[in-house]
């Protein structure tokens, strides 16, 4: 139990003051708590005594009053600081994992899957932020009032109070007890519970693929037995704790009535005063009434440990090593050495040497899977090489600062992916100190200005998560404008005109060619077209450069690039009734 609290207070950060403040105020409560035994005894001796008058209600009264206006203060105060550690802690570490899952490869991405990330933000951090209030105020406020409770008992009768401890250390052994059956099965209900995440999200996501495929039957199924897991994973930490949370409550039960019975003997027949007796035997019934609440609260500390061991797993994961350099190189030339990269096991980049000269244009061209877009990765830095260096201006893309070198690139992929948003802040997200007419003219640039003047709202229009209001091609145009709002020395263009319809087509090209200017370009491209104007190919086969030169060159040299063009100019004149 101690090693729970311990990683409640290690994960609450910049909010353990609040945590320390909480724990003082509850104290604190528990002492205004105890003014109402100080007025009972009171009364109690007054009575017995036969000097009961107005003096002495008068005094019991301001004792109860300030008793339970310290009480309605220090809870308000505990409570605040509790609830605010609470959530302001898991703010932080929300945010903490974002900037975290930045500097990641993209290989954990691969690997771990965006149902587990999405777990973990969402539903395991939820379970922090609900639970730890609620744990906080029942478990040290029980402890504490139980603390206090067997002082006060101890001066009114220390054999009493002697027994209230052996009650409190019974307590103590059976939640020890509940705690390693609540560690046996706490894990596996975060796993199913993240599962269940997992299998929604997929469900959802791919809601297109299962009605056109006509799915759904196996899809359900598959939802449904994650909720059947998720259920049982649930029904077994309750079935396994709930037993034990019964054993505490019997033996502080009985406790208190070991104590109040003793109380009466002592009274009988070892002269304890009639007021010490008296107030024993409420005590009895008052001091483990916040202790109770505490015993159930301790499945739901060990969800809160569990989920935070979990979470804490994702400090585990490699992250690209950051470097210092944050100067502005004089040039943007990009160079792979000797580059080697494999995904897993297989190589996808083999022994690389090349340069992309500054200010100039360099296409990628090559069949499907030959590497294209791993080497945009590798100088984005998505990817760290397995051997040799990428460098920009002469430095290797690893001794620079991660930020530094993103904001010398901009991207434009084949998959555009937009915020659940308006369309002007999708496209100033390129440049978010962007004044509205510089957006607009950014727009007019990669021709959406027509469509986007069209929507119902305009440049205000929410275009839903992923832009899924959006087309493709619309979509590819917003991706433009943003990278033309940048306006980063190094441009990286991932087949950006794939989405694109033929009548934009053209309009789109001239945006490129004014995003591109005075620029260094890397472009994939399928198209042969789009790579008319490069200064050099490289063409990529199986992980190497096979052939590297103009278009020009290239067209007249036999190899993959001649083949392209060939197989193009057929395409071109295949119709209706051409013979294969």
């Amino acid at each position: 139990m101690l090693g729970s609290f311990k990683t409640i207070w290690d994960f609450a950060g910049t909010e353990q003051g609040n945590i320390k403040k909480s724990i003082i105020v509850g104290f604190i409560y528990s002492l205004f708590y105890a003014l109402v035994i100080v007025a009972l005894y009171l009364v109690f001796a007054a009575l017995v005594e036969g000097r009961m008058n107005p003096s002495v209600a008068l005094l019991v009264l301001g004792i109860m009053l300030i008793s339970v206006i310290g009480r309605i203060v220090t809870q308000y105060f505990s409570q605040l600081q509790r609830t605010h550690a609470s959530y302001f802690m898991i703010a932080n570490e929300r945010i903490r994992i974002g900037e975290r899952l930045m500097k990641m490869p993209m290989g954990y991405f691969n690997d771990n899957s965006l149902g587990r990330i999405t777990a973990l933000e969402t539903t395991t951090l939820d379970d922090v932020e609900n639970m730890v209030p609620i744990v906080l105020v029942n478990m040290l406020g029980g402890f504490l009032d139980t603390i206090v409770f067997v002082i006060a008992m101890m001066f009114f009768n220390w054999q009493i109070g002697l027994l209230a401890v052996v009650g409190f250390l019974l307590f103590l052994l059976v939640t020890t007890l509940m705690e390693k059956k609540a560690n046996a099965a706490v894990p596996s209900r975060q796993q199913a519970q993240a599962n269940l995440v997992e299998t929604l999200l997929e469900y959802v996501q791919g809601m297109g693929v299962v009605k056109a495929f006509n799915l759904h039957r196996d899809s359900e199924a598959k939802v449904q037995e994650a909720i059947e897991n998720s259920y049982k994973k649930n029904m077994a930490v309750e079935v396994g704790v709930t037993p034990l949370i019964a054993l505490q409550q019997i033996v502080l039960d009985l406790i208190s009535v070991t104590m109040m019975i003793l109380a009466l003997w002592q009274f009988c027949f070892q002269g304890l005063p009639l007021a010490n007796c008296l107030v024993c035997i409420i005590l009895s019934f008052m001091i483990f009434g916040q202790l109770k609440s505490a015993g159930s609260s301790l499945a739901g500390l060990r969800i809160v440990d569990a989920s935070l061991k979990q979470v804490r797993s994702l400090d585990d994961a490699p992250i690209l090593k950051e470097g210092n350099v944050v100067n502005v190189p004089e040039t943007f030339d990009i160079t792979f050495k000797d580059v080697e990269f494999s995904y897993e096991r297989q190589r996808v980049i083999d022994d690389v040497t090349v340069e992309m000269p500054d200010r100039a244009m360099t296409a990628i061209v090559g069949p499907s899977g030959s590497g294209k877009t791993t080497m945009c990765n590798l100088i984005s830095r998505f990817w760290d090489v397995d051997g040799g260096s990428v460098s920009i201006g002469g430095i290797d893309v690893r001794n620079y600062r991660i930020d530094s070198l993103m904001n010398m690139m901009t991207a434009v992929f084949q998959d555009v992916y937009l915020f659940n948003d308006t369309i002007e802040n999708n496209i100033r997200f390129g440049n978010s100190d962007a004044l509205y007419d510089e957006v607009v003219e950014a727009a007019k640039k990669a021709c959406c200005d027509d469509f986007i003047e069209e929507l119902p709202e305009g440049y205000q229009t929410i275009i839903g998560e992923g832009g899924a209001k959006l087309s493709g091609g619309q979509r590819q145009r917003i991706s433009i404008a943003r990278a033309l709002l940048k306006d980063a020395p190094i441009v990286l263009l991932d087949e950006a005109t794939a989405n694109v319809d033929p009548e934009n087509e053209n309009k789109l090209q001239i945006a490129i060619e004014a995003l591109t200017q005075q620029k260094t370009v890397v472009m994939i491209a399928h198209r042969l077209k789009t790579v008319r104007n490069a200064d050099q190919i490289l063409v990529l086969d199986r992980g190497r450069i096979v052939q590297r030169g103009t278009p020009e060159q290239l067209a007249r040299e036999p190899g993959i690039y001649a083949n392209f063009i060939d197989n193009r100019r057929h395409a071109l004149k295949w119709g209706i009734g051409t013979e294969c």
